[in-house]
């Protein structure tokens, strides 16, 4: 299944304002996909990966633990 995210309104991580290693997802669109599609901020017109909303929140709350390092 192929999702229109054209005019998805991405949101850059506040974890990425060194200029890194950059994400974005785009929150306008969990209501309506029941789902988080995440993008490397880098390749804006590459894929764009969705995650459940329970598993991004997940994800979230295991890099503000510091459960994968210095991210």
């Amino acid at each position: 299944m192929s999702i229109d995210l054209t005019n998805a309104g991405w949101v850059k991580s506040s974890y990425s304002q060194s200029g890194g290693e950059c994400v974005e997802w785009a929150p306008s669109e969990v209501g309506s996909l029941g789902a988080v599609p995440v993008r490397d901020s880098k390749d804006p017109h590459g894929p764009a990966l969705t995650f459940s909303p329970d598993g991004f929140a997940a994800f979230v709350a295991g890099v503000k633990a510091g459960e994968f390092g210095d991210v």
